[in-house]
């Protein structure tokens, strides 16, 4: 099944009357699918039975590649088994003193506990609690916890500054920490909105800004001071209106500052927040949020790839376990020693929980044997989104009788599928395929990052192959 949002690869390529009707034959060599694909680079996969560990067939299982996204799966299975399915965050609201005439004697505090899923509305939902307990004016000051989870400036610096796949992390996130930039032209030049938006709310946002210029490249540039992301945006980039997230890069200060204008907006006058100091957390808890459960929230970030509920979920799983941890590379570490000990292997390397660091690294024979532990109990197969098969073209191949659920992953010329073949009345299988023309990779400069040369066909290609294998295997070890 294809795990990022909106990605379809390919499915067999076996000669057929119809092409989009399923019909056995016999499977092509792996090593002559692999050739065909002209990925260059290397690919490692092994496609194991799912219920008893056997290997049935491997190409390069013990080299280390990038998983890509396909590490959600494992960030996944540590979250289950160590906070639990019913695992829920909270956002908290806390005051230091009583309510007297809607005016508030003492401090208000917005305490985060690391929700990755926290949005606009969310925070809407915690403002009519305090208007309903009698809230009006605050006297003293509103402070803002953020401190659940290390804050985290961006979760691969190497990534291009405007992507929005790629923000903050901190205890304290609001819409996936992103900002959106909408604009339209007008006779005198563009209008120009950065706001929170959710489904019912969509308060305007005052510490991002941006502004167009009169240029060709760079498309945007991004600096920061005085508390404020600051962008400017290439006009020839631009049509006539448009929009797109951009990553927020002080998250706690985000979404107190959507919590004070939404507060406004509902006629609760609250101060400027502040960053509450080490110590300063204390008082009677007046509202609560409380996240979906994790089961809910991993589903989400298996079918969307969210790069965010990846590395909180990570994090907060880490902490879990015991002190919390300094750094997302930490945090990743702790994750690596509890997988490494689990399969038995000491190979896989993590920098974060999303995969989105070329910098992890993991043998196809390592995920393989993680998927088949996470199956024993059947928690995380179900979390995973089914793909139907396709042929050659995209097209669905109507009546096959196998289901695919897996998780994707792609960065550029890095392409990954991990996850699981099932079959009524047949035997399941766990794979992993990973390919990656690491060389080809580091040599893109920077403004190359995001849509870079020959990049799309490499990728329809590695889709292609990796659809071709599991037909392969159907055909194999199901038939």
């Amino acid at each position: 099944m294809a795990g990022a949002a909106g990605s379809a690869w390919a499915g067999s390529p076996l000669p057929r009357p119809r092409p989009t009707d399923f019909t056995p034959g016999q499977p092509p060599a792996a090593q002559g699918l692999i050739a065909r694909a002209k990925l260059g680079g290397k690919t490692g996969y092994v496609v194991a039975d799912a219920a008893t560990g056997q290997v049935l067939e491997a190409h390069n299982p013990m080299l280390p590649l990038p998983p890509a996204s396909t590490a959600k799966a494992i960030t996944a299975f540590y979250a289950l088994e160590n906070l639990g399915a019913g695992y829920r965050f909270q956002t908290r609201v806390l005051v230091t003193g009583p309510i007297q005439g809607g005016r508030l004697e003492g401090d208000l505090i917005l305490l985060g506990g690391g929700d990755p899923v926290l949005d606009s509305d969310d925070l809407g939902d915690l403002v009519a609690d305090l208007r309903a307990a009698g809230l009006r004016e605050v006297r003293g000051r509103f402070l803002f916890d953020a401190a659940a989870l290390p804050q985290v400036q961006a979760i691969d610096p190497d990534q291009p500054d405007h992507v929005g796949y790629n923000p903050s992390v901190s205890g304290l996130n609001l819409n996936f920490n992103r900002v959106y930039f909408e604009w339209t032209r007008a006779n005198a030049g563009w209008n120009v909105v950065m706001d929170a938006r959710a489904r019912r709310y969509r308060p305007a946002v005052q510490s991002a800004r941006m502004r167009i210029v009169n240029r060709d490249t760079p498309i945007y540039t991004y600096a920061r001071g005085n508390g404020v992301d600051d962008w400017t945006v290439a006009s020839r980039a631009l049509g006539n209106e448009g929009g797109r997230w951009l990553p927020v890069r002080d998250p706690g200060a985000y979404t107190a500052e959507v919590f004070q204008t939404i507060a406004a907006a509902e006629g609760i006058i609250l101060p400027r927040p502040q960053r509450a100091a080490p110590g300063q957390v204390q008082g009677a808890e007046i509202a609560r949020r409380e996240s979906p459960p994790l089961t809910e929230i991993l589903r989400g970030m298996l079918k969307h790839s969210t790069n965010l509920t990846a590395e909180t979920v990570g994090m907060t799983t880490s902490k879990t376990l015991g002190a919390t941890p300094e750094s997302l590379r930490g945090s990743a570490s702790r994750m690596q020693g509890w997988l490494n000990a689990g399969v038995e292997s000491s190979r896989a390397r993590f920098h974060d929980h999303s995969g989105l660091s070329d910098r992890s690294q993991v043998p196809a024979a390592d995920m393989v044997r993680a998927l088949v532990l996470a199956a024993r109990d059947g928690r995380l197969p179900m979390l995973l989104k089914e793909a139907p098969m396709r042929d050659d073209l995209g097209r669905l191949i109507k009546n096959h009788p196998a289901q695919i659920r897996a998780k994707t992953g792609t960065l550029n010329f890095v392409s990954a599928l991990a996850g699981y073949v099932q079959q009524p009345g047949k035997r399941d299988l766990a794979f992993a395929i990973f390919s990656a023309d690491e060389p080809r990779r580091a040599a893109l400069r920077p403004e190359e990052r995001e849509r870079p040369a020959g990049g799309k066909s490499w990728n329809t290609s590695a889709r292609v192959l990796q659809g071709n294998l599991i037909s392969r295997w159907v055909s194999l070890y199901q038939g």
